[in-house]
């Protein structure tokens, strides 16, 4: 009997693959990046957070949100492309079944 060792898989880290337009060092934004963000206040006379500081802090989390979205419409294209072959070849497998018990 062969004895196989346990591998712990979630202690390794993910690896990083370059996209089309980001490199791989690029940390895609974290939900935990998001909640513990934090602000400066605008400069005296003004209330409220620095206007730039937030666009520029939207602008990375619209850009994260598109990725993810973009990914998720290849995924579907894919999902539908693989379904459609397998169905394709389904028919083509209960036709030639057909056709074999007809011979006999």
């Amino acid at each position: 009997m062969r004895i196989i060792p346990f591998r712990r898989l979630h202690n390794r880290r993910p690896e990083r693959r370059a996209t089309c337009y980001r490199s791989a060092v690029y940390r895609p934004l974290r939900p935990w990046q998001v909640r513990e963000r934090t602000f400066r206040s605008t400069p005296l006379g003004r209330r409220g957070l620095d206007p730039e500081q937030v666009r520029e802090f939207l602008d990375l989390v619209a850009g994260d949100l598109a990725t993810v979205y973009d990914a998720l419409a290849e995924s579907r294209r894919e999902t539908e492309r693989v379904k459609d072959a397998l169905r394709r070849w389904q028919s083509e497998q209960a036709r030639a079944r057909a056709g074999r018990e007809q011979e006999r």
